[in-house]
């Protein structure tokens, strides 16, 4: 009997550089960025709070990737979704190199650069399934791709923005 096993990230960051959006040779959709999240912790000793950012690299890919690559800017507060990949391959100098990412099938844009009020942004979630799950709302003043305006969305008449209430405990 085989045991089960999971691969399920969930981030929440800031971007930390626009995204790279590209094509494979079949024509399907890339998209990379990174994103930091912070993390802040006292010793046990008493000494000064701490605080460290971790650094990840995030890969979408098809319809998500093309999203992506139109909404996302650098310093935008996103949520991802995803799994973590690890690849190998060699160099031009035939050394071997790694690489671990999150190849993310969720997407959604928590707010963004522009400063836009809450009350007159839309809530912006995308996903490779296309279905839109209440999110914390969008401050852009980007309109949506066509992929967003066809993902059915539920009617939230009051959302909070956790962005900046989260704690996340470690």
């Amino acid at each position: 009997m085989s045991a089960r096993s999971l691969n399920k990230v969930m981030l929440i960051g800031n971007l930390t550089r626009d995204p790279n959006m590209r094509y494979t040779p079949t024509g399907s959709a890339v998209c990379s960025f990174s994103i930091a999240t912070n993390r802040s912790w006292t010793p046990s000793d008493g000494g000064e709070k701490q605080e460290k950012a971790d650094y990840h690299n995030i890969v979408a890919w098809s319809k998500l990737a093309e999203v992506c690559g139109q909404l996302l800017h650098k310093g935008d507060k996103v949520y991802v979704e995803g799994r973590l990949q690890t690849r190998e391959w060699q160099n031009k100098e035939g050394q071997d190199q790694r690489t671990t990412e999150v190849v993310i099938d969720n997407m959604i844009l928590l707010n963004s650069r522009s400063g836009m009020s809450q009350s007159s942004s839309d809530d912006m979630s995308f996903g490779d399934d296309q279905s839109a799950a209440p999110a914390a709302p969008a401050k852009s003043k980007k309109s949506k791709p066509k992929a967003a305006e066809e993902a059915p969305s539920d009617d939230v008449s009051a959302v909070e923005d956790l962005s900046e209430e989260i704690d996340i405990p470690f």
